[in-house]
Formats: C-alpha cells, sequence, structure tokens
C-alpha cells in the first residue's frame, strides 16, 4: 500500500484531428507549442525537451502502456484522463481513452475529468494583440444532455479499472460553477449510477481558495468582489454545499497573490479576460509550494495538488504565468507537504491530484525531459513507498 492513492491528470491533446488542423494549422498538436517555447528571461527554463518517449503520438498504444508503466513504477494509482464533453454529442480529443477502454490495455487505473468549457481562439496558443478571443466550440449544457453524457461514460464507469472512492465511480469536475442547476445534474447522475449498480457517483469539484467565481445557496453563479485571504474554507463549501463528496483544492493562485499583491492579480486577470493581453508575472516555485496549503486542506474531503511546476509561456508567450525554480527537489518539498495533509486520514480518502502527467505546454508534466531526466518520477517513488 502506498502513503497516498496519487491521480495524475492525462492530456489526450497529442494526436492531429480535423478541428485542430483547422483551427491552428495542418498536424497541429500540444507538440507545436512545446517546441516553439524560448526563455523569456534569464534563467527561464524553455524549451522542455521529452526524453524517453520523444514527441510521442497518443495514436500508438505502444506509448500508452510505456506511460503506465512508468506512472505505476513512480507509485501513481492511475491517470484521470480529460474528457471533452460539449453537449449534444460533440466530443474532441476522445481517441485516446477510447482506445484504452475498448481495448483493455494499458491495465492501469483511471478515471474521468470533464473539461466542461468551450475552445476559443486561445486555447491552445496565444491570439496576438488586444483582440477578443473567439469561441471555436462552445460548452452547452441541458438536461437531456446530461442523461446522453451519462449514458456515454456509463461503460468507463463499468470498467474494473475505473477508480472508485466508497465504492462510487469517481468523476471530476473542472468549472462546477459554469453548470446550470448543478444540484440537478449531480441528483440525476447519482441516481442513474445507483440503478446500474453504483452507490452513487464520487463527484469532486476543482476549486481554488481564492476563487472569484462563485456559487450561491441556490447554486446560481456570481462573482465575487474581492478576494478574501482570511477563509479559504469558504470556497470549499461552496461546492460541498452544492452536493459534492470532495474538492481537489487549487492553492497556487493563493500563493502568488501572497507573493505578489492583490492588485496585480485582478489587473492581470482583467486584462487576460477582456484585452486578451496582460504582463508577464512570474514566482519562485519553491516559495508557491510554501504557501499553497492551507489548514482546510487536512479535511477529509479536501485533496490536495501535487504541483511539478507551472508554466504556461509555451501556449500564453509574457501572458502566462511563469514558476522558476521548478526542481525535483522542490518537488519532493511539495509531496512531503501533501502527504502530510492527509496522513491521518482512512486510506480510501487519502487521495492527491498530481497536475499533471504530462501538460507540456504548461511547462507541467513529470513525463521525463533532456534537463531532469526520471528526477520527478524519482521524488514520487521515493516518497510514496512505505
Amino acid at each position: 500500500m502506498k502513503k497516498a492513492r496519487v491521480i495524475a491528470f492525462y492530456l489526450p491533446q497529442y494526436y492531429p484531428i480535423p478541428e485542430n488542423d483547422e483551427w491552428w494549422g495542418k498536424g497541429f498538436t500540444e507538440w507545436v507549442n512545446v517546441a516553439k517555447a524560448r526563455p523569456l528571461f534569464k534563467g527561464h527554463y524553455q524549451p522542455h525537451i521529452p526524453a524517453d518517449l520523444g514527441f510521442y503520438d497518443l495514436r500508438m498504444p505502444e506509448i500508452r502502456e510505456q506511460q503506465a508503466q512508468m506512472a505505476r513504477e513512480a507509485g501513481i494509482e492511475g491517470f484521470c484522463y480529460w474528457h471533452y464533453w460539449f453537449g449534444d454529442g460533440r466530443m474532441l480529443l476522445e481517441r485516446p481513452f477510447a482506445e484504452v477502454l475498448a481495448s483493455g490495455k494499458p491495465d492501469f487505473p483511471f478515471c474521468l475529468g470533464w473539461a466542461n468549457e468551450s475552445w476559443s481562439s486561445r486555447t491552445w496558443t496565444n491570439v496576438k494583440g488586444k483582440q477578443s478571443s473567439s469561441i471555436l466550440m462552445e460548452q452547452k449544457y441541458s438536461q437531456e444532455d446530461f442523461k446522453r453524457h451519462f449514458e456515454y461514460v456509463l461503460p468507463a464507469f463499468k470498467d474494473p479499472r475505473y477508480i472508485k472512492v466508497d465504492n462510487k465511480p469517481l468523476f471530476y469536475i473542472y468549472y462546477y460553477q459554469d453548470i446550470p442547476d448543478i444540484r440537478m445534474f449531480l441528483d440525476m447522475w447519482n441516481q442513474m449510477a445507483k440503478q446500474n449498480g453504483f452507490d452513487g457517483i464520487y463527484f469532486v469539484a476543482r476549486v481554488s481558495n481564492i476563487s472569484l467565481k462563485r456559487v450561491n445557496s441556490q447554486g446560481k453563479k456570481y462573482y465575487s468582489p474581492k478576494i478574501d485571504l482570511s477563509n479559504p474554507g469558504q470556497y470549499y463549501n461552496d461546492a460541498l454545499n452544492m452536493g459534492f463528496d470532495a474538492v481537489n483544492s487549487v492553492g497556487w493562485y493563493r500563493a502568488s497573490v501572497i507573493l505578489g499583491n492583490r492588485l496585480g492579480y485582478l489587473t492581470s486577470a482583467f486584462l487576460s479576460k477582456f484585452f486578451n493581453t496582460g504582463f508577464l508575472r512570474k514566482f519562485d516555485h519553491e516559495k508557491i509550494i510554501e504557501n499553497m496549503y492551507t489548514p482546510q486542506d487536512a479535511q477529509d474531503n479536501i485533496f490536495p495538488t501535487l504541483l511539478p511546476n507551472w508554466d504556461r509561456s509555451p501556449r500564453a508567450g509574457r501572458q502566462g504565468v511563469i514558476n522558476y525554480n521548478a526542481t525535483p527537489q522542490v518537488f519532493d518539498k511539495n509531496i512531503k507537504l501533501a502527504l502530510d495533509l492527509v496522513k491521518d486520514r482512512p486510506y480510501e480518502h487519502r487521495i492527491l491530484f498530481l497536475r499533471a502527467w504530462n501538460e507540456w505546454g504548461e511547462g507541467n508534466h513529470v513525463e521525463p525531459d533532456l534537463k531532469y531526466g526520471h528526477g520527478f518520477l524519482d521524488a514520487l517513488k521515493n516518497n510514496l513507498t512505505e
């Protein structure tokens, strides 16, 4: 038994699809952003070049097997595959997981994370200038579509590899505040799960502990007029009060406010959202880690995040937040802090989410690269083994 159940987010954006060909050029994948990244200041580590697996193509089952083997050896319990369901049966990047499900390989645990947001002209690449981004694929919701969505994922829930908590398939939602009638959605899926032999769905919401996006007691989204650092638990309770079983806590935005200032955070968010511009913001990753967690993260139903790095410059250029000094040694410190938060829980709830396995376009990966090799995987292995 490992010291914790580490679930790693898995990005399927490493093979060409017709939509990406149309929107960003023939053959576009995340590797295009990764390869063209350049340092933006002295000591900035870019580009990140993959080592063991190279610039892989996820249509190859051999790559998926090698990824699972590396993750297993590092003590990772399973992958949380990002799942792009836009409504009305429209999906993107579904092929890798569909093949994993159909083939039964790799024999490695998994769950699904619903990346429920519209794709815009700056989803994967930075749009130059101050023009507003345009919607390429809109995220839509309806009661009928909630049912259709459940029927699509049900075969995955029934797969013996699917990660469960309390006999419930774990289903992760990225922007729960955007789902209208969120309580109705959760109730519907729980009822349908019970009709299919489960005790319900184990719903996990992604929640930033300084989120400006909130939900009221009726489940309606609104925007908070201020950042409150004094009570991070209030943001977790927003989701728990809606009916979520647990929260995946996101703490690096709060840490950046502590290290920087509130005005800088708000100004950058405003410029990015409304004018598609901004200014370079960089932070010492070790200091981010030291300020990322709160006492509330020790609650039984709060699942902290492991963050090996954060650098969105391959996608966003100078508009992306960059953490420097993100080394395996700092990640080792991160793991120890997170393990201390969950050590006294029942093992079933001793869950940590790793952000991420292969988000190379955010400089955010534990897959081996030319600079650090297996350093991040070794840090996991050394800390997770009893």
